[in-house]
């Protein structure tokens, strides 16, 4: 707690110059509410998007009807989130690259979840999209509040609605 506080401290006097990749990845942007910078956003949104897409086709294949339910409204969803961050980049308002491959802890997630059946995978697949949809919603909000990108704050503020009715709808899943 002491370093969190004296992390916390750091950041805060050195200011926006400070809060770089690193304080997005350790999660400490996030603990203080400081919105990410604009190349993290549409990263980790992009990381998100693909996540959601990958483990719910999977849940499509090896879930019950109410986890194939949510699932196929995850893949439509996000593939629709991704199409509308893509044609954002595209007009050149706003630099950056979208992640375009699975990697790190969603990858692992994924090859987790492959490994399951039945009832073990969908309580896993929806303990996922709950904690993914809680993640994607702190996201969206800090830069909606205070992104550096004024085209891609106000699509981050249209997108974050759904994305919070998404995580009540796998909140309510996971019951």
């Amino acid at each position: 707690m002491k370093d969190i506080l004296l992390t916390a401290s750091v950041v805060l006097c050195a200011g926006g110059a400070f809060a770089q990749s690193a304080t997005e990845t350790t999660g400490v942007n996030s603990a203080l509410g400081v919105a990410p910078k604009t190349e993290d956003f549409i990263m980790e949104a992009s990381a998100s998007d693909l996540f959601e897409i990958e483990s719910s086709k999977l849940a499509l294949q090896k879930g019950n009807d109410a986890t194939k339910a949510f699932a196929q409204q995850m893949v439509t969803d996000h593939e629709k989130t991704t199409t509308e961050l893509k044609a954002l980049l595209a007009t050149g308002k706003v630099e950056g690259n979208p992640v375009a491959t699975l990697g790190g802890d969603f990858k692992e997630e994924v090859d987790e979840l492959a490994k399951l059946e039945g009832d073990e995978f969908s309580d896993e697949y929806i303990d996922n999209q709950v904690e993914a949809h809680e993640d994607a919603v702190d996201l969206f909000k800090r830069y909606a509040e205070g992104g550096e990108n004024a085209d891609l704050k106000a699509w981050a503020a249209k997108t974050l609605p759904a994305l919070e009715h998404r995580y009540k709808m796998a909140q309510g899943l996971d019951k």
